[in-house]
């Protein structure tokens, strides 16, 4: 069973780690290293510029409530938001009229219901998406309008199958849709809806001439979401994209990185040889604070599993991402088995839920700034524990 729902009254109390202000960015911002670009301020864990705090650790819905929604539909974002989460996320990718929306690959084939559309039969291809050859339906072969036609469906059914139950309900939402509705909650609420936001794959989209920079920076500036004080950080796994926006808007940014040994695509094909490992000493750090914010590492970057699937000592990433300035908000945190540490599973179901609030602690108690959580209910409560 999930665990309860957190209030708003019991997660309003301060916490006895330090608040963090908007972005860490705003009136206090320092240090420009570039055109257009703009550093954290003041270290993580200390207020900034802005008026609206984040609590630390800081819970993001990951996808919104995707452990219980199908992810990225407006239903998940709402439950995310209902749940208590500080932060509800969003990936975009394009359609072939240069819309936004909301899904977590441009790959729809197992988050919607276009198979079952002949209408869109001739539309299945194969394509090289970041050197990963995929077969099915690819949002840049249609337009707004016949992606609308479709219906969003729950990616991992057989993990997830209480998650079918909405399928159909919700279609793929624009991310011009997410805005409205998150300035329609938030005058609702009293207080922002923060948001963030992923550019994917904007190598790969930009060759196509689909660029994802230059109209988010649009749809930023439009609901006044450009400054740096802005409820909102901007992501990309691809350390050029978190700079072109920061180029175009003061909005903060956070660099996102996967394992040890992977390379960010745009370093792929411009030929750069660095990969995460190099981005993460204290030199690769110091770059990334001159365009970012923050990073996204994975949670094995945070702490690395040992070869029997238990959490290791934890790694110094947080530590050093700290005296460069940077907050650190790893990802994903789920309720499942399947995907927590060896040491935190219970039982032999891999879909059963393990030890989530003793896997969370031993992250908040590596210095993380915030995490990711498909399940953002767990998350709160164990942040709430953690706070005291």
């Amino acid at each position: 069973m999930a665990a309860r729902q957190v209030t708003e009254t019991e997660r309003g109390r301060p916490g006895r780690r330090a608040v963090l202000g908007a972005a860490m960015a705003g009136a206090g911002t320092a240090g420009l290293l570039g055109a257009g670009t703009a550093r954290a301020a003041g270290g993580p864990g200390r207020p900034g510029g802005g008026r609206d705090r984040l609590p630390t650790p800081t819970v993001v819905a990951h996808r919104g409530a995707s452990g219980y929604r199908p992810e990225h539909t407006l239903g998940s974002y709402q439950l995310g938001l209902d749940l208590g989460a500080d932060i509800i996320e969003q990936d975009l990718v394009p359609t072939r009229d240069g819309h936004l929306v909301c899904r977590h690959e441009n790959d729809i084939t197992g988050t919607t219901d276009v198979a079952d559309h002949p209408e869109f039969a001739d539309r299945r291809a194969t394509k090289s998406i970041d050197g990963v050859e995929l077969t099915g339906w690819f949002t840049e072969d249609f337009t707004l309008a016949e992606l609308k036609t479709l219906r969003a469906t729950e990616r991992i059914p057989e993990q997830r199958p209480h998650n079918t139950l909405y399928d159909g309900r919700w279609t793929v939402p624009t991310f011009d849709e997410v805005l409205e509705w998150a300035a329609e909650r938030g005058r609702e609420r009293g207080r922002p809806v923060w948001l963030y936001t992923e550019t994917k794959h904007p190598s790969y989209f930009r060759s196509l001439g689909l660029g994802l920079e230059e109209p988010l920076a649009r749809l930023l500036r439009r609901h006044r979401l450009h400054r740096a004080n802005a409820p909102i950080f901007l992501q990309s796994f691809e350390p050029t994209s978190v700079q072109r926006l920061a180029e175009l808007v003061d909005t903060p940014g956070v660099v996102l990185l996967g394992a040890a040994d992977d390379r960010p695509w745009d370093f792929v094909e411009s030929g750069d040889p660095r990969t995460v490992a190099d981005l993460v000493t204290p030199e690769g750090l110091a770059e990334i604070a001159g365009y970012a914010h923050g990073l996204g590492p994975t949670l094995d970057l945070v702490i690395p599993r040992a070869d029997d699937g238990s959490l290791a000592e934890p790694s110094s990433l947080v530590a050093d991402a700290h005296r460069a300035g940077l907050l650190v908000h790893p990802y994903t945190l789920r309720n499942e088995n399947a995907f927590l540490p060896a040491d935190f599973q219970r039982g032999t179901d891999p879909n059963g839920y393990g030890d989530v609030f003793g896997a969370a602690r031993a992250y908040f108690e590596a210095g993380v700034d915030g995490i990711f959580a498909d399940h953002p209910d767990t998350a709160l409560l164990a942040a709430e524990d953690f706070r005291g």
